[in-house]
């Protein structure tokens, strides 16, 4: 009886202390909860149902059904901001990749002071998205700008790349390409992983440097590029600070910058059409799932995952 009684107060004091626990994390999981309930789920929810509004931020909102989403079929400068942004997406992140990749290989040769490059290189990936290297590069594509004067040592008469309508998306392009620090320290981390005499192996037998990295580095290496892959297009779709900076907020000249963000920040705070903005909102979360579910569903016929 004694012990029973023992293990049955063991057992009650262990619960008691088992609640104090969970109730002191619940206290300090609480800030998050609410930041998660007012910051993050409140707005999402606020944005479908003002995306069914007429909603100019002064004057309460009136609900004006599918509206804004058949307005969408007509609106001629949201199909350009579309067109402009797939257009940068599939130029500049296969790009962006393979300079990643690229640069991976050629540090994971073991060159000395590695710790000093792959820092180097990635700080791009840090600056790439800030107000002041969109104004840096600005002024080095202007008119006047250290690109033009490059060009002008080899007797090459440059132009102003951001003002024309022909070559101001391929700046910005130019621009992303340049962040590859990021995908590039995940290469490299992935190209640690794959065994030594897995090379060593088709060296014995034959193969050279090309056919090495064809049969061996791509498919070993392939869950690395499809993660890298869906993280940079969901990016690229988001992109907006470059073309704000570049651009004056106007997606000009000519709107061949005009980017599906800046449309959606225009109609939302230049014209204080929040309830189109917020539909708008919805449909560029609608267009990054169907990418990302079409690399996933694409995944299976190239990625390789070595079990």
């Amino acid at each position: 009886m004694r012990k029973g009684s023992g293990g049955t107060l063991g057992g009650d004091r262990g619960g008691l202390a088992a609640k104090r626990d969970n109730k002191a994390a619940f206290v300090f999981l609480l800030p998050w909860f609410a930041g998660l309930l007012f910051i993050t789920a409140g707005p999402i929810v606020a944005s479908f149902i003002l995306g069914f509004t007429d909603y100019n931020l002064i004057q309460p909102p009136v609900f004006n059904g599918l509206d804004n989403w058949i307005r969408m079929l007509g609106d001629a400068r949201l199909h350009k901001a579309l067109g402009v942004t797939l257009v940068y997406v599939l130029v500049s992140v296969p790009l962006q990749l393979a300079c990643a990749l690229a640069l991976a290989l050629l540090l994971d040769r073991g060159l000395r002071g590695l710790a000093f490059y792959r820092s180097a290189f990635y700080l791009p990936s840090l600056l790439g998205s800030s107000v002041a290297i969109a104004v840096l590069w600005r002024q080095i594509f202007g008119a006047d700008g250290l690109f033009n004067q490059v060009l002008a040592m080899v007797g090459i008469e440059g132009k102003g790349w951001i003002s024309d309508p022909d070559s101001a998306l391929s700046t910005l392009i130019v621009l992303n390409v340049w962040t590859f620090g990021a995908p590039m320290v995940i290469f490299l981390a992935g190209l640690r992983q794959i065994p030594a005499m897995y090379y060593e192996a088709a060296a014995t037998d034959g193969a050279g440097k090309w056919t090495q990295f064809r049969k061996i580095t791509i498919p070993l290496l392939s869950p690395i590029v499809f993660f890298n892959l869906v993280l940079q297009v969901i990016h690229a779709f988001q992109s907006f600070t470059q073309a704000f900076v570049v651009s004056g907020g106007s997606g000009g000249p000519s709107d061949s910058t005009l980017f599906y963000t800046l449309y959606l920040y225009q109609r939302g705070f230049g014209n204080f059409d929040m309830g189109y903005a917020s539909a708008l909102a919805w449909l560029l979360l609608v267009i990054i799932a169907a990418f990302t579910a079409i690399n996933f569903w694409a995944a299976k016929f190239w990625v390789v995952y070595d079990d």
